[in-house]
């Protein structure tokens, strides 16, 4: 629903990818479950964290405790405001030491601590990891991803197999077919039930 209270025509699935990396893997495999997407009739948006400066969460509290936006000036609100107004979203991001990017975490932390502070506006939309990796380290990050979206409250659709694919060098992950489509059947999955949803 709108904020007019008329609903809208289509959903809204945002893909982030938190790669600092632009034009990697990560978005390549982004853009495949966010087309998908599309093709089910979603809207869809791909916002890359690779030259964005998303700061650490410095724990002051003040949004819990004022009821506020963060504090921090960066990049992120704008991000956080559309995600607000988004029906899903796809978080994802390469393995970096065996683990998700910083920006990735740095995101994670703000988000789910913003929004838990104003009163949980995530709950209940729509959102599924992407993970890609070289070699290793797969498992454990997309299990890093899949508890942000529990501890937002969000749904979690299942796809064909987890949502990993390998690749290293830019444009690799294409030769991953399974992996691409994974990504793929996710987006779709993605943006049926957040139809269902509405």
């Amino acid at each position: 629903m709108t904020g007019n209270g008329k609903e809208r025509e289509m959903v809204k699935i945002i893909g982030i990818v938190g790669s600092p990396r632009k034009g990697g893997n990560t978005e390549l495999l982004t853009k495949e479950a966010l087309q998908a997407a599309s093709a089910e009739g979603a809207e869809t948006e791909l916002i890359t964290l690779a030259g964005k400066e998303i700061k650490p969460c410095d724990g002051c509290r003040q949004c819990k405790d004022k009821k506020i936006d963060c504090h921090i000036q960066d990049d992120l609100a704008p991000i956080f405001h559309k995600l607000l107004e988004a029906d899903g979203l796809i978080l994802a991001t390469p393995v970096y030491v065996g683990s998700a990017t910083a920006q990735t975490k740095a995101f994670m932390d703000r988000v789910c601590f913003w929004s838990g502070a104003l009163g949980r506006p995530l709950e209940n939309k729509v959102g599924a990891p992407l993970v890609v990796a070289r070699r290793a380290g797969q498992n454990f990050t997309f299990a890093q991803l899949f508890f942000f979206f529990f501890l937002a409250g969000m749904i979690v659709p299942g796809t064909t197999y987890w949502g990993i694919a390998f690749g290293k060098e830019k444009g690799e992950v294409a030769n991953d077919e399974e992996g691409i489509n994974t990504a793929r059947n996710l987006g779709k999955k993605i943006a049926w039930l957040a139809k269902k949803l509405q």
